[in-house]
């Protein structure tokens, strides 16, 4: 059994999901169900004895301790956080509570549970933690991308939250000899992914007709990476990747945060015309916000070469696929497109400052 926190949210239910499709080797899944977190997400897995869901707070020792004596899992996928920059600024504590102290819990229940395995099962241990380029801070345009030598240098509190559980695990790898492994990924798009987030975001609002709001030019550069190719690169590290190692995950695809909602908006004049006129005339922009990198861009030659990893989705067609998803399952945007339609919420400037429906990016 693997134990897997964050599940019920847009990457861990997604990882959950495809390992489950892949393997018969059982799932315990831990998520405190915050707002991103959906157990719609887990729909298909009803019934299923493979997956075992527990609601409960990776802050939570006694729980974590019973968990792990309980199903004695040989490895740890650690993807709960807080993830939205738009938050942090809004309220940095609870970033620093969910992913710092978090992740110093989990990390010493794991070393906890780790010592107490027999050598075999101590050996194969594994703790992957889940983590992000953002840690990285900001890349001028001619600059080459992140590898895993870079410095951390973050910029926004969700970033600083993130670097300090970076160092964190590593901490415990050189003081304990925790076995642990750290992904750093590129911005992910795809399925089930929480309308707070810039492609979610863009179709709720371009189907209610409101204002597409983008910060500052909307230049600012992401390397888009599908979920389904990060959570086949999660694999790989969990299986292969030598313990004590980083990885960055990314797809090399850069592309402005302005082309990528213009790729939505054609889309959708495709897939759901508006008899009003063509999508791309409800983009606006608004007063960037404090903090906002540039550019990130993700140098993944080490998954590559020592993994064989490589993404399966090229950008358009992972693009249109996301935007069928939603149109398939309109109940995921209802909340999103009716406050966007709503007088207050159909505000670009008010969006761009609101934490739970920022501008984008």
């Amino acid at each position: 059994m693997i134990l897997v926190t964050g599940g019920a949210g847009f990457i861990g239910s997604n990882f959950v999901l495809a390992w489950l499709a892949q393997s018969d080797e059982p799932v315990l899944n831990l998520d405190a169900l915050t707002y991103a977190g959906d157990l719609r997400n887990l729909d298909a897995l009803r019934g299923d004895p493979r997956h075992a869901f527990v609601h409960g707070d990776v802050r939570d020792r006694a729980l974590l301790d019973r968990l792990l004596a309980q199903h004695q899992p040989r490895a740890i996928v650690h993807l709960a956080a807080e993830t939205h920059v738009d938050r942090s600024i809004d309220d940095p504590s609870v970033f620093v509570r969910a992913n710092v102290e978090g992740t110093c819990t989990l990390l010493e229940a794991a070393r906890a549970h780790w010592s107490g395995l027999d050598p075999q099962r101590r050996a194969a241990f594994r703790f992957l933690h889940v983590s992000t380029d953002e840690v990285y801070g900001s890349l001028a345009p001619g600059d080459p991308p992140f590898a895993e030598s870079h410095p951390h240098r973050p910029n926004s509190p969700y970033a600083a939250s993130k670097a300090g559980a970076d160092h964190l695990v590593r901490a415990w790898h050189r003081t304990w000899g925790l076995p642990v492994l750290v992904t750093n990924c590129s911005n992910n798009y795809g399925p089930r992914q929480y309308p707070e987030k810039l492609v979610p975001l863009m179709i709720a609002r371009a189907l209610a007709g409101a204002t597409l709001p983008l910060y500052g030019d909307g230049g600012n550069v992401r390397d888009w990476l599908h979920v389904g190719d990060h959570c086949a690169a999660l694999r790989a590290v969990l299986e292969r990747g030598r313990v004590g190692e980083t990885f960055n995950v990314g797809a090399a695809d850069e592309r402005t945060n302005l082309e990528v909602v213009r790729a939505v908006c054609d889309l959708l004049d495709e897939l759901r015309p508006d008899a009003r006129g063509p999508h791309r005339r409800l983009v606006g922009f608004v007063a960037d916000r404090p903090g906002h990198d540039r550019r990130y861009a993700i140098d993944a030659g080490k998954i590559r070469r020592e993994l064989g990893w490589a993404p399966r989705h090229a950008f358009d067609a992972g693009l249109r696929e996301t935007v069928q998803w939603y149109l398939d399952h309109p109940e995921r945007t209802a909340a999103a497109q009716r406050d966007a339609a709503s007088p207050a919420g159909g505000d670009a400037q008010r969006d761009a400052v609101s934490p739970a429906r920022g501008g984008a990016q």
